[in-house]
């Protein structure tokens, strides 16, 4: 297993992570694709989770906040013939550390609303009431980085 990340909206990396979000988001989830691939991709960090340093099967983003104090994690997605053999955890407790080494205090996110016990695990609390996202119900949750 290989994790990497880019800033690079035109390398392999960033291409690999395009593809499972479309898998997942696009085509599983029926997100318009115009609202999956949106204007905050060329300020984002994207991270990509490789088996064997080749094939792809886990992503997210991570949306830096202007204040330079809190970032946004988003789009995180696994191929469904792989979930639940905790890549998506890896990756996200790598995302975690990362923002750690660049001095970030909060990280938030926007959880579907399965998905929150998984990011409770990872020690996210929720926020705020539900609301509608891309046509699918998500709470806002945060944690200490």
């Amino acid at each position: 297993m290989k994790i990497k990340q880019t800033r690079d909206t035109l390398s392999d990396v960033y291409i690999q992570s395009l593809k499972i979000r479309n898998t997942v988001f696009v085509k599983e989830q029926q997100v318009p694709l115009a609202l999956e691939i949106d204007e905050n991709e060329a300020y984002s960090v994207h991270f990509v989770l490789f088996l064997n340093d080749r094939t792809p099967v886990a992503t997210l983003r991570i949306l830096p906040s202007e204040n330079g104090k809190d970032a946004l994690i988003q789009r995180v997605a696994t191929l469904k013939s792989y979930r639940g053999k905790g890549y998506a955890h890896q990756l996200m407790t790598f995302a975690l550390t990362f923002l750690q080494q660049q001095h970030f205090e909060i990280a938030e996110l926007h959880a579907q609303r399965q998905a929150i016990p998984f990011y409770q695990a990872l020690g996210f609390e929720s926020f705020g009431d539900a609301f509608d996202e891309a046509g699918i119900q998500h709470i806002a949750m945060k944690r200490n980085v």
